[in-house]
């Protein structure tokens, strides 16, 4: 399909750069099939769903894998992406022009990196030096890696420590967070448990690839960067299990949304999965893992916009956009969210 079918045109003042306060105090568009779209907040949401249904979390942690270095003379900006081994990430480099294969970059706090391998995508493999853990490193170095369309706006600031990590978050590695997931509280968790929606974790450690705009004109000529996924067994029997009862497994965020779809054949029995999926959804997919997701508002032409309209259908959400422009909701990672059911 054409690129230019996922574009809509976005009044820059509808980018959030803070998070609702509280974060259950944010908007929810409940999007259905047909019919006229609901204006919510996030707490409204036990009452939009049914006894039974499940929600799918992503408990990935969200590491500040944001580092500002030099080679040299040269400043060398790395955005880490994906993790290889105990000391060596996948990085996007910022000026990655002047680097050189055997360069060393020196970040702040004594932290330095090998400039080891340089791949077709312009990224580098770094390799940290020196014996500390790598974790270790990065909290002395590193920034919270705030999407692109908020630190140009603002600067990284010590609230984003807490407002860029959900309540979920359990397992060290993403380099984004899971932005569907900020809007939940305890005090909303125990309102879906009172009204009987179950709730899982999966992980998938969210790349800074999801960031990278779609360059291609056509979307079978885009390539996605793969992130590491798991899914316990355990996990995956009580989910095929809540649908045998006649729940719905309502994905939080795309992250948990394409790890599923990964899991899952045409049979629509979710299996366990340890691995890389680099699942690229556009119209005229079918779903398997999933009967709705609840996600924030995505930018235009992004491969996450052209998974909601394979969901719901390209013109249903350009209509949705369209209203939840015009009703003032707030977009992106720390914006407002929606809820997508195609069946109601």
């Amino acid at each position: 399909m054409r690129v230019d079918l996922f574009d809509f045109i976005l009044p820059p003042d509808r980018i959030a750069l803070r998070p609702a306060r509280p974060r259950d105090a944010a908007r929810l568009l409940h999007v259905g099939g047909s019919g006229a779209f609901g204006d919510h907040t996030m707490r409204d949401l036990p009452g939009l769903l049914r006894s039974g249904d499940v929600l799918v979390f992503n408990d990935t942690r969200v590491i500040p894998a944001r580092l500002e270095g030099r080679r040299g003379d040269a400043r060398i900006g790395a955005t880490l992406h994906k993790r290889l081994d105990l000391r060596r990430w996948q990085a996007f480099v910022q000026n990655g022009r002047r680097l050189r294969t055997g360069d060393v970059i020196a970040f702040a706090n004594d932290v330095s990196a090998l400039a080891e391998t340089r791949h077709d995508d312009g990224s580098w493999t770094l390799a940290f030096t020196g014996d500390e853990p790598v974790e270790a490193l990065l909290d002395r170095a590193g920034v919270m890696p705030l999407p692109p369309y908020i630190a140009a706006r603002r600067p990284t600031d010590a609230d984003d420590r807490a407002d860029y990590q959900t309540m979920f978050a359990a397992r060290d590695g993403a380099v984004a967070a899971p932005t569907a997931a900020l809007h939940f509280t305890p005090e909303l968790m125990a309102a879906l448990t009172a009204a009987g929606i179950g709730h899982e974790t999966l992980t998938l450690h969210v790349g800074a690839g999801t960031f990278l705009p779609v360059k291609a004109d056509d979307t079978q000529t885009h390539t996605m960067h793969s992130e590491w996924g798991h899914i316990t067994p355990a996990t995956a029997d009580r989910l095929n299990a809540a649908r045998a009862n006649g729940g719905r497994v309502i994905a939080v965020g795309t992250t948990s949304l394409r790890l599923l779809e990964s899991a899952t054949g045409p049979d629509r029995t979710i299996r366990p999965f340890t691995g890389d999926t680099a699942i690229f959804i556009t119209p005229g997919y079918t779903f398997h893992a999933i009967d709705g997701l609840l996600t924030n508002f995505h930018l235009p032409r992004s491969t996450l916009f052209m998974l909601v309209s394979a969901l719901m259908g390209l013109d249903r959400m350009q209509a949705a956009y369209a209203h939840a422009i015009a009703a003032q909701y707030r977009f992106y990672s720390y914006g407002d969210a929606s809820l997508l059911l195609p069946g109601g």
